[in-house]
């Protein structure tokens, strides 16, 4: 099978790698769309690799034994790779597993974990069902696209009630606007790229700040007449963002982050004795709210045609990783197959 493999500082091409095989509650899944996420830095940095990517839908090729999957089903790949024995990935927060497994051992194989590959094994209680009536590509939202900041909606309860200030318009932050519009909130979208804060727009957000803007605070506080917003959500994993949303977020409000890194500091009485706020890591989204969020895309397709502004097959993955990095782009798509 085709693999993507970076081969130097924005260097990219395609490898070739055995085909996997089925072994126990592993199955083959035949990946026809693997959305991109954060590989780029990698590829930016020159970082050898090819086991690449984390998202992915396709179609069941080959099981070992019955399942809850079969051959000729269409599903989305959870990701990771968890026990599904302990505590945690019992009541359906497998993304937390402790005891997570190693696929090739188990199976035998020497291939089968990138995303960015035609062919990849997954247990099948890690497959998410897609219903007839949706496509594979907007199906493959339900992961990082929409899969972050839904996990940070639902857990902070937003509703139409709520105006949410989402910080980052990439992908995942585009994906929440989506999320809670799709919910009927008020969206502020902070963003300096214009590409991407006119994305944030085109999606449903009522204004885009920007960032670098020393009034940024003011304008938030004076859009929600003094008491800042209800809900907040972080999608870039800068410091800097991160604090953005701790003081415009009222009083009994709630702060999620989403985005990977940062060091923000935290005034244990301000922000969390005085203020009241409620704050919330949150890597996905738990797997009993496969039905709920099957139901926003369903609900958001045509937003979902916007988010997706580019697709690209596999053999052009240099060309894709070098659109990212030029930021003018919401959500990405790679074929394996063309």
């Amino acid at each position: 099978m085709r693999v993507a493999a970076i081969t130097g500082k924005e260097r990219a091409g395609l490898v070739e790698k055995p085909d996997p095989h089925a072994k126990g509650e592993f199955v083959v899944v035949k990946v026809l769309v693997a959305p991109m996420c954060t590989e780029y830095k990698a590829f930016k940095n020159g970082n050898p690799s090819d086991n690449l990517g984390h998202e992915a839908a396709g179609e069941v090729v080959e099981v070992a034994q019955a399942g809850t999957v079969k051959v000729g089903d269409r599903v989305v790949v959870m990701p990771l790779y968890a026990c599904g024995c302990c505590a945690l990935c019992l009541r359906g927060d497998y993304i937390h597993c402790r005891n997570t497994l190693d696929p090739l051992r188990a199976t035998g194989n020497t291939t089968g974990t990138a995303t960015y590959a035609q062919y990849l094994v997954k247990q099948d209680w890690m497959l998410l069902p897609i219903p007839q009536e949706m496509s594979t590509e907007h199906a493959s939202l339900t992961c990082c696209g929409l899969g972050p900041t839904f996990g940070a909606m639902q857990r902070m309860a937003v509703d139409a009630f709520d105006t949410v200030l989402i910080t980052g318009m990439g992908p995942v932050g585009l994906g929440g606007v989506i999320n809670a519009v799709s919910r009927g909130a008020r969206v502020i979208a902070v963003e300096g790229h214009p590409y991407r804060a006119n994305l944030a727009k085109e999606l449903g957000a009522a204004v885009a700040v920007n960032p670098t803007d020393k009034e940024a605070l003011r304008q938030i506080l004076d859009m929600t007449d003094g008491q800042g917003v209800d809900k907040a959500v972080d999608c870039t994993g800068v410091a800097a963002a991160q604090r953005l949303l701790i003081d415009a977020t009222r009083r009994r409000g709630h702060v999620a982050f989403v985005g990977e890194g940062g060091d923000v500091p935290v005034n244990v009485s301000n922000d969390l004795i005085r203020k009241g706020l409620t704050l919330h890591g949150v890597w996905h989204w738990n797997r009993g709210d496969s039905a709920r969020i099957l139901q926003v895309v369903a609900k958001s397709a045509k937003l979902l045609d916007k988010f997706i502004t580019h697709t690209f097959p596999l053999s052009q993955v240099e060309d894709a990783w070098k659109l990212q990095l030029t930021g003018h782009c919401g959500k990405v798509l790679l074929y394996p197959w063309q």
